[in-house]
């Protein structure tokens, strides 16, 4: 089997996690993928395969040499977005893509367009594989786990090809944050490890966003509209003027780079009462405290005007930018840099606009940079992956793993 095959048998699996669930994990049916592996795994050969009691799978290749080497692992989560559906994911293969728009979806006139996303222009002449336009495709990360499992399957086909104890790790929920919520860093044994989780392949990155997240609840006063005068105070109006308080161009449609934001992610309500959910995110720490005041500024500011507590925030911090652990011992991005250049790659880094199973891990003690799998345009309709890419990530995989 190949990894474009794993890859799209892995899709075939439903398995979107849920932000408003408190179950482990987030939906049972992430323990769908997570059993096929388990038993793909054991046919593999793949030593001390565990299924846990939260839906993280474990895995393990043991030393094929007398040398002492580091322990690696490698790391890909099963869930897909809740952003959108995962749900009877079909899957097309564009072999040789020639730069023009790709038609999606014929009958719903959805088009990707290298115009609208321009990492198009980088993958010509690439075979890539897209969706149907009705649902995202699931290369996040099933690109990564399809990587993982290919780098594990030629190791032991290859036994002369000599390694340290590898490590394989899958797990759920990363999309709502709790990825690494039971992972067992000390089962796990590692002396580092790389989540393979989206991206360009010649990309080793250790900078990720400090993150957080706030809940605003705001509290009206629903009166019947016919004799409101005067006492109605529509919470939907009003959460509408919290927002308006908030800096116009912290919006993730206005940043990117280094550049931070805050985002409306959920909203719902009535005129009594209305929740809004925001992810608030900056690389840098001091900055991120700065946009949490300004949540707490603009809820002074609308209680003092209303008179009573209207608003009310409950912010918490989420996971925090890896960056200063990682270069406390660069020798994990250098390994990783050392093998890109090898396979021809010209190895680069970058900061990552979101956040990784890697970055919770690192801070756990366990250091864990991300490599990128060739995908693109992740959580939405327009997700896209390059099999030509994959295949090369399988070869850095390879080579990493070598003594």
């Amino acid at each position: 089997m190949n990894v474009v095959d794993r890859f799209l048998n892995y899709v075939k699996i439903d398995t979107q996690s849920s932000a408003a669930s408190s179950s482990v994990p987030s939906t049972l049916k992430q323990l769908d993928l997570a059993r096929f592996l388990e038993k793909e795994m054991q046919e593999m050969g793949i030593q001390e395969v565990k299924l846990d009691h939260s839906g993280i799978v474990y895995g393990c290749l043991p030393s094929n040499t007398d040398e002492v080497l580091p322990t690696i692992g490698f790391v890909a989560h099963m869930d897909t977005s809740p952003d959108m559906s995962g749900e009877n994911v079909n899957p097309r293969i564009i072999e040789d893509y020639d730069g023009s728009p790709i038609v999606l979806n014929e009958a719903l006139n959805i088009v990707m367009d290298p115009e609208e996303f321009p990492s198009l222009r980088e993958n010509i002449h690439q075979d890539l594989i897209v969706t149907d336009g009705t649902t995202l495709l699931g290369g996040d990360d099933k690109a990564g786990i399809a990587e993982i499992m290919q780098m594990a399957d030629y190791l032991l086909a290859h036994p002369e090809i000599k390694h340290g104890t590898i490590k394989l790790a899958f797990t759920p929920d990363e999309e709502v944050g709790r990825g690494t919520e039971n992972f067992d860093v000390n089962y796990f044994g590692c002396d580092f490890a790389y989540t393979v989780d989206g991206g360009a392949i010649d990309c080793i990155d250790y900078e990720n966003f400090n993150a957080a997240s706030c809940k605003v609840s705001v509290q009206g006063k629903g009166i019947h509209p016919g004799s409101a005068k005067y006492k109605m105070i529509n919470s939907l109006l009003a959460a509408m003027e919290f927002q308006s308080l908030l800096p116009v161009f912290d919006n993730p449609a206005y940043t990117d780079g280094y550049e931070g934001f805050n985002h409306l992610n959920n909203m719902s309500g009535n005129v009594d009462f209305t929740q809004m959910d925001y992810i608030i995110r900056n690389h840098d720490e001091h900055l991120l405290e700065k946009q949490k005041q300004d949540f707490i500024n603009a809820q002074d500011f609308m209680n003092k005007k209303y008179g009573y507590p209207i608003i009310s925030l409950d912010i918490q911090d989420t996971y925090a930018n890896m960056r200063q652990h990682i270069e406390k011992d660069m020798r994990v991005i250098e390994k990783a840099k050392a093998a890109m250049t090898e396979i021809g790659l010209t190895p680069r880094s970058s900061a990552i606009r979101g956040g990784t199973d890697g970055a919770m891990l690192t801070y756990e003690g366990l250091p864990c940079p991300n490599l990128g799998t060739g995908g693109y345009n992740a959580h939405g309709k327009y997700e896209y992956v390059s099999i030509n890419a994959m295949k090369q990530c399988v070869e850095l995989l390879i080579e990493i793993a070598k003594a």
